[in-house]
């Protein structure tokens, strides 16, 4: 699995480039993992409904075909997305978000913080604040999109939006945890967790 560094990117193009990635693949393209950050943006999943978002607040919003409601992505968080065959890996969609989530529990653990999951809200949670949202795209068998891990940024857009659809669910990030991270080095911190989650499923 080739795993690609993109720095902070304009969140739009990356979305066009992984759709592009997805349908140009052959059953020979390599699996790949891309870590992100993104200028302030909401996204809007295929689900999403506009009244989940309560005030303008001048951030762009941006529908896009994951699954899901709206999210806020901006700088100070890490954005991984996973590009993978999920025939080839032989892992069906509840396993991978599985995986996913214990990725980012096994990362925060490794920082002594204890996360959890919650039944029918995919992502990650500290007590009663989700610390990673997720989201997928499922076409001909091969996923896109991925997850966002609150690092070091300003939460207050979050303040806008009902995040991920639930109205007052508050969000927090690892900085709040005293885990002196910034967003890359909690990329690849993060990355060398999901490896093994996906090659567990594989295996």
């Amino acid at each position: 699995m080739e795993v690609r560094r993109l720095g902070r990117v304009e969140y739009e193009p990356t979305w066009r480039a992984m759709q592009e990635f997805t349908a140009g693949r052959t059953a020979e393209t390599p699996d790949e993992l891309w870590i992100v950050e993104h200028p302030p943006v909401y996204t809007l999943g295929q689900a999403g409904k506009p009244e989940h978002i309560l005030q303008d607040v001048g951030i762009p919003i941006v529908k896009i075909d994951r699954g899901g409601q709206v999210t806020y992505h901006g700088p100070g968080q890490v954005v991984i997305y996973l590009l993978l065959d999920l025939q080839r890996l032989k892992i069906k969609v509840r396993e991978l978000v599985t995986a996913i989530e214990q990725g980012v529990i096994d990362f925060l653990a490794a920082h002594d913080v204890h996360a959890e999951r919650r039944a029918g809200a995919p992502g990650v949670y500290v007590g009663n604040a989700k610390i990673a949202a997720l989201g997928l795209k499922i076409k001909n068998g091969c996923s896109y999109h991925g997850l966002a891990l609150n690092v070091d940024m300003d939460l207050s857009p979050f303040a806008a939006i009902n995040p991920c659809g639930y109205a007052g669910l508050k969000v927090i990030q690892t900085k709040d945890l005293n885990i002196p991270l910034t967003a890359h080095e909690a990329g690849e911190q993060l990355s060398q967790h999901l490896l093994p989650q996906l090659e567990t499923q594989h295996g």
